[in-house]
């Protein structure tokens, strides 16, 4: 399983980002592709400790059991639910997001697995730093993939 602490991986997802532009058309789902940069540049944020959604219900009944699919080598299925809070909606703009992405991902990577925050998932509970990893890369992967990059 590929992880974003890698370096190659990491340089292949800003690579594949770069190939997107404003008139990428996503395959699936109701976001645009500027949106998708946003909603991706939150989960970032959580990731990074800098954002604390609260867990739901389900996800404290559930969650613990369902969390490999967060890291293990199956894709992500498409128009699976998201944490409401980095839903995003609102219109954005394609550059501003694109580079606010790269440069999350540029420090998250940098920062290294002892600087994930410990803060539990939203659904899934508590992860790893090397789960965080794979994680992150596997949600960037589905999301440029959504887009066809």
């Amino acid at each position: 399983m590929k992880n974003i602490f890698n370096p190659l991986h990491m340089e292949e997802i800003l690579e594949r980002i770069d190939e997107l532009s404003p008139e990428s058309r996503g395959q699936w789902g109701k976001m645009d592709v500027a949106q998708m940069l946003a909603h991706c540049s939150a989960f970032q944020d959580i990731a990074m400790g800098d954002s604390f959604p609260k867990r739901g219900w389900l996800g404290i009944v559930i969650g613990r059991f369902a969390k490999p699919i967060f890291y293990n080598d199956k894709p992500v299925a498409q128009n699976m639910s998201t944490i409401p809070t980095i839903l995003i909606t609102e219109e954005k703009e394609f550059e501003t997001e694109r580079e606010k992405l790269k440069q999350k991902i540029i420090a998250f990577q940098k920062n290294g697995p002892e600087k994930c925050t410990t803060h539990p998932h939203a659904f899934f509970g508590k992860f790893t730093p090397e789960q965080w990893g794979k994680g992150i890369y596997k949600h960037l992967d589905h999301h440029l993939k959504q887009f066809g990059v």
